[in-house]
């Protein structure tokens, strides 16, 4: 068990530190050294051995869960640039996106109040494709260009797009359940 724990997650799996990953190859880094530190693995070991297993395993579960999402995996590529992606405090976008943001809050509030379950899920259906895009322009601002300025506010364009877009998983599950 390699016990590293200050390599990054990338070098956890062996895999290169990009915002483009192949999900297969992710998932099967992921097998096969999650494998090498489970637990059960050191169900014999002396104590101090069990919990550096335990410790290693939540680590590679907590790396896994971190690159097999965009917009984790684009902070953490960001933070490891040593960039502050500043979602909390800078709350500055360009106006088109601002336009945008209103018309899709709008959007799902209206067929909300309206309790139209295919309004929702065409407005859902839309996020999503506006989430592809922005997760397009955020592989090449991270990956082709280094522009990690860019690569922020794409990652604040982003976590937008998640909030609105559970906002309307949200509101169709409570019209049909």
């Amino acid at each position: 068990m390699n016990a590293d724990f200050n390599q990054d997650h990338f070098a956890l799996f062996g895999l290169p530190r990009r915002f483009r990953l192949d999900d297969a190859a992710l998932d099967s880094a992921y097998r096969k050294v999650a494998s090498e530190v489970h637990p059960d693995r050191y169900a014999h070991a002396g104590d101090a051995e069990k919990r550096l297993a335990l410790m290693m395993a939540t680590r590679v579960n907590e790396a896994y869960r971190m690159l097999r999402a965009p917009l984790a995996r684009a902070r953490y590529l960001l933070s490891l640039a040593g960039v502050d992606t500043q979602e909390e405090t800078n709350t500055s976008m360009p106006p088109d996106f601002l336009m945008a943001q209103m018309e899709w809050r709008e959007a799902v509030g209206d067929a909300r109040a309206a309790r139209d379950v295919g309004a929702l899920e065409e407005v859902s259906a839309n996020l999503a494709r506006e989430r592809r895009g922005y997760e397009a322009e955020l592989a090449e601002a991270l990956d082709d260009r280094s522009d990690t300025v860019s690569a922020a506010l794409l990652v604040r364009k982003l976590r937008f797009l998640e909030k609105l877009e559970q906002e309307a998983g949200d509101a169709i599950e409570a019209l049909l359940f």
